[in-house]
């Protein structure tokens, strides 16, 4: 424990002050096919088109070469040509694609727009003996996004971050600068623009927005500098942008959506088949539950301890025929002992980092001493991807990646050595210069591995530790957070703020990992948790059980009820899924990126949106039952009374124990399906799609394949565009769905809509019957039902493939 003590005066070094300089004066130029290279007296800059409306400008200190490689974090790109280069009096003038470069030639510093005009910033480039350093400029009224998974609100602005990835245990507060995972992604947002600043150094990488008002400052350490310029106009376009530049998720197993159960630790096999026989008798629905680290033979990856699972093959026959899937955990520490296949194996073929002296780095974690393999060779990425054979033999198709940073015990760093060498395929670097990528390049040998042995199944895989482009390979919780209302606050804004940064699939620990959740909390943060999109309950050793029935009945039963809705709305939620894989925006989204022009969701971190129809506002302080809520522009309701609000106003809400604050857009279009235990009884011939009426035009895309194989990269999948139209005061509503794709064969799909809440009363619907009590609909195939009490209109129909419906609704 620290005192007092930490601050004496004595004990406060002062930090070391380099003197910067400017890269310039301009010494000249050279036009090559596809990039351009300025020359300065103290530095060199490179500027490459990845994409019409993204610029690269690499920066290198005098004497070294500015043609810098990408890093992992980014997909391959062939640079665009035609550029077009002025050169004047004062200044440079570059044009390529949708970017005007303006340098000037007296410190070569530069700025940077679109051809409309749009700024997307300037900057000024020193440099010290070793270091870059980047001073970039901040509108008065601008807000900063990104920066993945920090502490803090959802601005950035005024903070300070070190990017460097880091196994913190001690509880994340504000003013941590650094977390497991580093995504230096800055994006700049105004009411009539938005543009992004990526900085792609896997190195230590410090970046200040407290120092001044109207600038921030991004230093590296190792004397090169990459910067991406992302161009908008919108929020949406910056974040489309960057997602193409750095890869979107491959779409997930539909079982990976569900509920998952995970403590430190489920101590043996009888305890975890106890657990799932429970999770069925409470009929509380779960997929997912997780072996951490006490299940393997003195803490070695890929082995299971003899005694505490002494049957893993018929555990997991049991868990099968129940209806759940094991995600076992695996870390990188390979524990040194002479006879362990695994480090055997890696030591004969040389896969684990070296020191300078040519020997194993040798490092404590969980096994004692332990090796790291070098995962940025691809022939080690291919090694360790093949040994999870191990797992997938068991039926195993999910694996979690942990203290992957690295970490390391009983270094003063915590992790590698800088000093330490990695392979590089040929072009050794240092640890120093790498560390951020060593969790990336895990998750994708284990990504990569799982696929290849899957042989057509896609592999869920979760990891702590990841750099940009993490979304590729990996799942990402928030680590070692703790059962303090404070942690469960501030998991939105990471969370929202992980979203921006390209990382759509996410959570934190329901409940807190460490400290012990009280009943309330538990309740108050599963109502949170089951609306992000990695929905997991995680708890440590000697801290409170906190599975759903662990505190009373009421807390049960709110657990199950909340665990039951995303069941529910699994087919709206995959459905969100499906759109990200496809252009890159979040599933838990700021409600900025929607309504970008309305200050008032500018600095909101306590409220979300779950795609762009449902509003979630989570009570997350112990005691309350009101908070205020802020809606956006338009109509809402209230999703459990029907309540109609107009937009573009705070509100206060009653939300006793059992109540989410959740709020349904005018228009919106919810489809859901009959309740299940688990994914593998999701069956969606049934499905009851909820129309909220006075929305206008609407559509929403229907996604559904077999939620298990990767057959709908063949096509082998479904998509039902849904339209809804009613304009202005029309007593006409107009329900439209078709099937745009039918690549999965299937029976004809019975769908039930849903209307809530029409401006008039109905008095025919196109296409089919009325019937005059609701059960009569219920018994036939088609028909509609008006129930005047609730205003719901039930409209009941057969959809085959290739066919559409239409009804129009009359009053």
């Amino acid at each position: 424990m620290q005192t007092s003590e930490k601050i004496h005066p004595d004990q406060i070094e002062s930090e070391s002050v380099s003197i910067y300089r400017d890269i310039g004066p301009y010494k000249g130029y050279e036009w090559k096919d596809k990039y351009v290279m300025i020359h300065g007296e103290h530095g060199n800059l490179t500027v490459k088109l990845v994409t019409p409306d993204i610029v690269k400008i690499s920066c290198s200190l005098e004497r070294k070469s500015a043609q810098l490689e990408p890093s992992m974090g980014v997909l391959p790109f062939e640079p665009l040509g035609g550029w077009h280069v002025i050169e004047l009096d004062n200044e440079l003038e570059l044009y390529g694609g949708n970017i005007v470069l303006v340098v000037d030639i007296a410190a070569l510093s530069f700025k940077v727009e679109t051809s409309q005009g749009k700024p997307c910033g300037s900057y000024l480039l020193s440099c010290s003996e070793t270091r870059l350093r980047c001073q970039g400029s901040m509108d008065d009224d601008a807000m900063i996004y990104g920066l993945g998974e920090t502490t803090g609100y959802l601005n950035k602005r005024g903070e300070r971050y070190t990017m460097w990835n880091s196994d913190v245990f001690d509880p994340h507060v504000p003013d941590m600068e650094s977390l497991y995972q580093s995504i230096p992604l800055l994006i700049h947002h105004t009411s009539d623009n938005t543009f992004g600043l990526f900085i792609d150094n896997p190195g230590k990488t410090v970046i200040d927005l407290r120092e001044e008002a109207d600038r921030y400052f991004v230093e590296t350490v190792n004397g090169d500098m990459e910067l991406y310029l992302i161009a908008g106009p919108e929020l949406k376009d910056v974040v489309a942008n960057y997602s193409a530049l750095t890869g979107k998720m491959p779409l997930p197993p539909l079982w990976s959506l569900g509920y998952q159960q995970s403590r430190f630790s489920y101590m043996n096999q009888g305890e975890v088949i106890r657990l799932a026989h429970h999770f069925r008798f409470k009929k509380i629905p779960c997929d997912v539950i997780y072996l951490d680290i006490h299940y393997m033979d003195e803490y070695k990856v890929f082995t299971f301890d003899k005694e505490r699972f002494s049957d893993p093959a018929g555990m997991m026959r049991e868990l099968k025929e129940l209806g759940f899937r094991i995600v076992p955990i695996v870390d990188p520490g390979v524990k040194v002992q002479h006879g362990y296949e695994i480090y055997e194996q890696g030591l004969e073929a040389g896969r684990f980092c070296q020191t300078p002296a040519g020997k194993e780095y040798v490092g404590d974690v969980w096994p004692g001493p332990s090796v790291f393999p070098d995962f940025t060779e691809e022939g080690t990425r291919e090694w360790w991807g093949a040994l999870h054979r191990f797992y997938v033999d068991y039926g195993i198709s999910g694996i979690w990646n942990d203290m992957n940073e690295p970490s390391v015990f009983n270094s003063p760093t915590k992790t590698m050595d800088e000093d330490v060498i990695h392979g590089n395929d040929g072009n050794p670097k240092t640890h120093g210069e790498m560390h951020n990528v060593y969790g990336l390049l895990m998750s994708q040998a284990t990504y990569e591995g799982m696929a290849k042995l899957l042989q057509g199944e896609r592999p869920f895989v979760l990891t702590r530790a990841g750099y940009a482009g993490i979304q590729r390979y990996a799942a990402v919780w928030t680590g070692d957070n703790r059962s303090y209302w404070d942690h469960m606050r501030m998991s939105m804004s990471m969370g929202l703020n992980l979203g921006l940064s390209g990382v759509a699939f996410s959570g934190a620990d329901i409940g807190g990992f460490m400290h012990h959740a009280s009943g309330e909390l538990l309740a108050r943060w599963t109502q949170l948790g089951v609306f992000t999109p990695f929905c997991r309950n995680h708890s440590a050793i000697d801290t409170r059980n906190q599975e759903p029935w662990t505190f009373n009945d009421e807390v049960e039963e709110i657990c199950r009820k909340y665990i039951e809705l995303r069941y529910r709305m699994l087919p709206y939620l995959y459905s969100l899924f499906y759109e990200s894989t496809c252009i890159g925006l979040p599933i838990m989204r700021p409600l900025v990126l929607e309504y970008p022009k309305d200050r008032n969701t500018y600095h909101l971190s306590d409220q979300f949106l779950f795609g762009k129809d449902l509003l979630v506002a989570p009570i997350y302080e112990p005691g309350k039952q009101h908070r205020v809520v802020y809606l956006p522009e338009g109509i809402w309701f209230d999703y459990w009374t029907g309540t109609r609000y107009e937009g573009s106003t705070h509100i206060i809400t009653y939300a006793p124990l059992d109540v989410l604050p959740l709020f349904v857009r005018a228009g919106a279009i919810l489809p859901q399906a009959q309740l299940v235990q688990h994914t593998g009884q999701a069956n969606w011939k049934e499905l009851d799609i909820h129309l909220y009426a006075q929305g206008n035009d609407n559509t929403f895309a229907l996604y559904e394949d077999d939620g298990i194989s990767d057959q709908h990269l063949q096509g082998t999948y479904n998509l039902i565009r849904i339209h809804t139209e009613q304009k202005g005061t029309d007593r006409r509503f107009t329900i439209h769905a078709a099937f745009e794709v039918c690549g999965l064969r299937q029976a004809d799909k019975s769908i039930l809509f849903t209307t809530h809440h029409l401006s008039f009363i109905p008095k025919s619907v196109s296409q089919v019957s009325e019937v005059h009590e609701m059960k009569h609909l219920e018994e036939r195939s088609s028909g509609w039902y008006y129930d005047k009490q609730d205003n719901h209109l039930y409209i009941k129909k057969q959809l085959a493939g290739l066919q559409g419906v239409e009804f129009i609704v009359e009053g």
